[in-house]
C-alpha cells in the first residue's frame, strides 16, 4: 500500500507520540521500582527476606 506524504507525516507523528508516552511510562515504572527497592533494603539489612524465598527447599545441616 502506497501512503501519501500527509499519511506518512501523520504516521510519524503518531509514532513519536507513542514513543513519548512509552518513555514517560518507563520513567514512572523505574521510579516505582527504585522506591520499592528502597523500601526492601532496610528489611534485607536486618536479615528479613522474602517470605517465599526458601519455600519448597530443604535446609541442609
Amino acid at each position: 500500500m502506497q501512503m501519501t506524504p500527509e499519511q506518512l507525516v501523520d504516521e510519524y507523528r503518531d509514532t513519536v507520540l507513542e514513543l513519548h508516552l512509552i518513555r514517560r511510562r518507563l520513567a514512572a515504572l523505574e521510579a516505582e521500582n527504585a522506591s520499592l527497592r528502597a523500601q526492601l533494603a532496610p528489611a534485607e539489612e536486618h536479615g528479613h527476606t522474602h517470605p517465599h524465598e526458601d519455600e519448597g527447599h530443604a535446609h541442609e545441616s
